[in-house]
């Protein structure tokens, strides 16, 4: 008898850029101070990615390249990389297509894809979809944002909230059923008013005008996202939970998007899980769109143990979300 495979995340790579945008910077450049920020999204620094030529996939290549050396292996052995991204290096190639040339996967075939802050979770489960198919035994899930680039530094609503950063996972093949247990996945585009970048796209490409009116920036209606966020993100973890006959005990931690402390805490009540539960660096990181969940993994990893139940929880731009369950595997 074939035992069902499953995905499992079997490695974790990170990255973060050295520069620190801290919040008594901003109150050089915005009218907001530090207090203000703390007490409404929990920020007090984001990294942001200085240089010129540097793009998203500069920093989902290192972060994979940290991943391959965790599990001793070389680029070659990638059968595929699926990279979650709203800010990709261009339009096309894909910034998949651009990381595997740096990085030397010339055996890997890959592709972007766009869910805003919910990007990695839709990408990991496509990516465990793929192992477990059965056709693919390495596939490499990165979700990367160069928020920077989409960001008006003159808005004081949008840019205290986003910053810059990576994170990916190896995922392959488990006999034991380990990995990727479920997933709540959901959309529902009549959101996209509240939360979209206006030009850049087929409907209004760029033009002098579309420069001139900052259309080319990420536009957020604040509460009204803060509303649905709360109840989407809260109500599919609660869903997942429910769907696999779990409560909050069962729950090892919950790795929630890191947008808004606020909006994470109201999901954690929801799920009846206590604050040590939950997997928090907004503080230092602020929303890195779909890179929030895998750093949170890179930087909790060592107190993740075999056997672990956590709850990967997300609520993006358009809208989307979800949440998934994962049985950690090392």
């Amino acid at each position: 008898m074939n035992k069902k495979v499953t995905a499992a995340i079997t490695a974790v790579g990170g990255y973060v850029p050295e520069y620190r945008l801290t919040n008594f910077e901003l109150e050089k450049m915005v009218d907001t101070n530090d207090e203000w920020i703390r007490t409404r999204t929990g920020i007090s620094e984001r990294r942001i990615q200085k240089g010129d030529g540097l793009a998203t996939s500069d920093m989902v290549v290192p972060a994979v390249k940290e991943l391959l050396e965790k599990r001793g292996i070389d680029a070659m052995e990638i059968d595929l990389m699926i990279v979650a991204t709203v800010t990709p290096d261009m339009v096309f190639p894909a910034t998949a297509n651009i990381a595997c040339d740096k990085l030397g996967a010339k055996n890997a075939w890959g592709f972007d894809l766009a869910a805003a802050c919910s990007g990695f979770l839709f990408a990991l489960t496509t990516g465990a979809s793929f192992i477990e198919s059965g056709r693919y035994k390495k596939v490499v899930v990165v979700g990367a944002d160069k928020m920077s680039a989409i960001i008006d530094y003159t808005d004081r609503n949008t840019c205290v909230l986003f910053g810059d950063g990576a994170g990916a996972v190896l995922l392959e093949p488990n006999y034991d059923g380990y990995g990727v247990q479920d997933s709540i996945l959901r959309t529902d585009g009549s959101g996209a008013s509240f939360l979209h970048m206006k030009a850049g796209g087929s409907l209004r490409p760029a033009t002098a005008e579309t420069v001139a009116n900052k259309e080319h920036y990420a536009f957020q209606e604040g509460q009204s996202v803060f509303k649905f966020a709360v109840k989407g993100m809260a109500d599919v973890s609660a869903e997942l939970l429910e769907r696999n006959n779990l409560t909050g005990d069962d729950i090892a931690w919950l790795v929630p998007h890191q947008a808004n402390k606020r909006i994470i805490d109201a999901t954690a009540n929801r799920m009846g899980l206590s604050p040590e539960k939950v997997m928090l660096n907004i503080e230092r990181y602020g929303n890195t769109t779909a890179a929030t969940i895998p750093l949170c993994l890179w930087e909790w990893k060592k107190q993740l143990n075999k056997g672990d139940l956590i709850v990967l929880a997300a609520f993006g731009g358009g809208f989307t979300w979800g949440a998934t369950l994962v049985k950690w595997e090392y």
